[in-house]
């Protein structure tokens, strides 16, 4: 027997299959709309409706798009010889926040995991191919994740789909945070901090 009416129940199994998405947290959020006022949650299911019916993958670079092409692909003061490889579309976000990356962009879509069935088919890395054969590309800098799944598919794009071309491979660089501690770094950033170390002029 159900505790909640059925509408509600529905809600709740809906938004506990989001990521991230607990069923604690999706009763809470479904409640926090039940007691909204209709317009509000209207406002809402609209904006998931038209995101659905406007919105899709950029074809040439799987970012966002309203349309065929994303707005950074359309840019032609975007420098066409520079590629940032990276997991997802708020990778981007991230990255042009910083305001030192004006190249073009390549997703993913995702990051090589076993476990999950992921494997190099069911990401975009044979479109990347395609670009960097196709494309004036000088330099593809990989932004992937730094964790198993993301190093894993750096190493991956690096040794298997770009080593065939005549075009500088990068990966981002990692390291200690700043105003952080060595003993509460991890090997994995403490590693990469010391593989990365800068020259100090005296």
């Amino acid at each position: 027997m159900s505790v909640y009416a059925k509408p509600v129940e529905v809600l709740i199994d809906e938004l506990g299959r989001l990521p991230g998405i607990g069923p604690k947290s999706a009763q809470r959020i479904a409640f926090h709309l039940l007691k909204s006022d209709t317009v509000d949650a209207r406002r809402l299911a609209d904006a998931i409706v038209s995101m659905k019916d406007n919105v899709s993958f950029c074809h040439r670079c799987f970012n966002v798009a309203e349309g065929d092409s994303c707005t950074i692909c359309n840019d032609p003061q975007r420098n066409q010889h520079l590629l940032c490889v990276v997991e997802e579309p708020k990778d981007i976000s991230a990255i042009e926040k910083t305001g030192a990356f004006s190249g073009l962009y390549h997703v993913l879509l995702g990051a090589i995991n076993p476990l999950e069935g992921i494997g190099p088919d069911q990401l975009k890395i044979k479109e990347l191919a395609l670009r960097v054969a196709g494309e004036d590309i000088e330099e593809v800098i990989l932004c992937t994740n730094p964790n198993l799944e993301g190093e894993t598919t750096a190493a991956f794009v690096a040794s298997k789909v770009l080593a065939p071309f005549d075009v500088k491979v990068s990966r981002l660089a990692s390291g200690l945070p700043v105003g952080g501690d060595l003993e509460y770094a991890d090997e994995l950033t403490l590693g990469r901090a010391l593989e990365g170390r800068n020259t100090v002029d005296s």
